[in-house]
């Protein structure tokens, strides 16, 4: 996690070696209000993906994606992916998309069918391809500089993969048929982590460095607003929480922390705006 004064410096001053955090092109907003949601099923989370079934939490260190009820936190389905390291979670129409290997593997599972509904018990793995731009990260958040990561971030739509890939700073899509990369864009600051759709099509990255939520447009990557987390906190242990995994549901931003094992969210547009 960052403290005040990291968080600061990179705002002010960018990354060397990385894109800054674009001008004034673009409104800025700041969160009135955090709310801790509950502690993950896990201990360290680090993907999310909200459905009608209810909110999907992936787990890094029990490499298990976990189906919770949205108002309390129960667990409804337990799956275990197969996954190392597991660092971002989507679903499709069929199945889930996991990151994994720290990123560096994209991994396609399905369920089963079991008298006409979906049978979580049964999982298979129908796919496996590299994730281009995996490599060492080039900055010191939570400790993992040197360490080689892939994407962070995962968003899916009409057949195309969306991933936040850190070491490049960089979006890439890719063609989740076969992995093939279909075109590439800068992420909005250096430490892209999780990705979400928004109910108008746009799409949302998560920051780390910032602890910013950024709206950008699907085609191009272009910012539209930034809004950000407010920097007195929330804190755990004295640090600030960086976010990692987001999701978007009910006009809220959902995050998670790894760090922390807490889920939180924060209203998409403030009460006074």
């Amino acid at each position: 996690m960052l403290d005040r004064r990291d968080c600061l410096r990179v705002l002010g001053l960018g990354v060397a070696g990385l894109p800054a955090l674009a001008g004034p092109s673009f409104p800025t907003t700041v969160a009135d209000r955090v709310d801790r949601r509950y502690r993950t099923p896990g201990p360290r989370p680090t993907g999310l993906k909200a459905t009608r079934d209810g909110l999907w939490i992936l787990d890094a260190e029990t490499a298990k994606a976990y189906l919770v009820q949205f108002a309390t936190g129960q667990v409804k389905v337990e799956v275990d992916t197969g996954a190392m390291r597991p660092a971002a979670i989507e679903s499709d129409e069929v199945g889930l998309w996991i990151a994994g290997d720290d990123g560096r593997k994209m991994i396609r599972v399905e369920f089963g069918e079991k008298d006409g509904h979906t049978d979580f018990a049964t999982v298979r793995r129908k796919a496996e391809f590299d994730v281009p731009g995996s490599g060492p990260v080039r900055w010191g958040l939570g400790g993992e500089s040197g360490r080689e990561i892939g994407a962070q971030g995962l968003a899916w739509r009409r057949g195309e993969l969306f991933l936040a890939v850190p070491p490049t700073a960089t979006i890439l899509v890719m063609k989740a048929q076969d992995g093939s990369v279909l075109r590439s864009m800068p992420a909005p600051g250096a430490c892209p982590q999780g990705l979400a759709w928004g109910l108008d099509g746009s799409l949302w990255c998560a920051d780390g460095y910032s602890r910013s939520f950024f709206k950008l447009e699907a085609a191009s990557g272009k910012v539209i607003k930034q809004h950000m987390l407010p920097f007195a906190g929330p804190k755990a242990d004295g640090r600030l929480i960086v976010p990692h995994g987001i999701t978007i549901w009910q006009r809220m931003i959902y995050f998670c922390s790894p760090e922390t094992g807490e889920l939180y969210r924060t209203p998409l547009v403030n009460r006074m705006s």
